[in-house]
Order: structure tokens, then sequence, then C-alpha cells
């Protein structure tokens, strides 16, 4: 039997509560809002949940794994230091792109600031 993600209990404060399935993903590509930067791409959808989830995406075209990773470290890091901020209820899906493997932390936790200001997840 399937657990449905509505169902889920919200997270403990200060726990990144992730996006899982890949319909949920589409859901977020399909109907969610897109805010593009040179180092992020990031698309917002309200959900029904009551907490915010964050998906993060990042493609071989980035590089081999150490860099992938490093850039998904960078972009949840950005996003912790973000959430005691947020809006809850929306589901975030952050796509990682080659210059921010090259990139330091400030930037782009600046960069996920500006794109979600423009979503409306931060006031």
């Amino acid at each position: 039997m399937k657990r449905h993600p509505h169902r889920l209990p919200a997270p403990p404060p200060g726990k990144v509560a992730p996006i899982k399935e890949n319909r949920e993903y589409l859901k977020v590509y399909k109907r969610g809002r897109s805010q593009v930067h040179p180092l992020i791409v990031t698309y917002a959808l309200k959900n029904r949940l009551g907490y915010t989830r964050l998906g993060i995406t990042t493609s071989k075209k980035i590089g081999k794994a150490v860099q992938r990773n490093r850039a998904r470290r960078l972009i949840k890091t950005a996003y912790r230091n973000l959430l005691p901020e947020m809006a809850p209820g929306y589901d975030i899906v952050v796509v990682a792109r080659t210059k921010a493997t090259f990139s330091k932390e400030q930037m782009v936790e600046r960069a996920l600031r500006s794109q979600l200001k423009k979503a409306g997840v931060l006031p």
C-alpha cells in the first residue's frame, strides 16, 4: 500500500522535507512558477500539506558525482538558511546549473532568496 504525500507528518524543525516521487516533480515542473538564474532554476508550486518540501535536480551535464553532490549540498544549505523565513505550504524544485558547482554558498543563497521572493514564497 502506497502512502500518500499529503498524509505524511510534517518534518521536525530544521529538517528538509523531500519531494520523493517523479510524478510530484513533474507536477511542479508543469504547474509551478519558474525563475531562472545563471546558477539555479527554481520552480515553486503551492501544496496542501502545511509545510514546504524541497526537490533538487542535478543532471550529468553539471559534471561527475563530486560536482553534482557539491551543487546539492550548496542548494540544501541555502534552503535550510532560508527555511525559517519561508511561507509554509510550497513544493520547491531547484535545478542546479553548471556554474553552481564553482560558486560560493553565499552566491547560491542570494540567488535562491531572490527567486523565492519573486515566486512569493519569501516575504
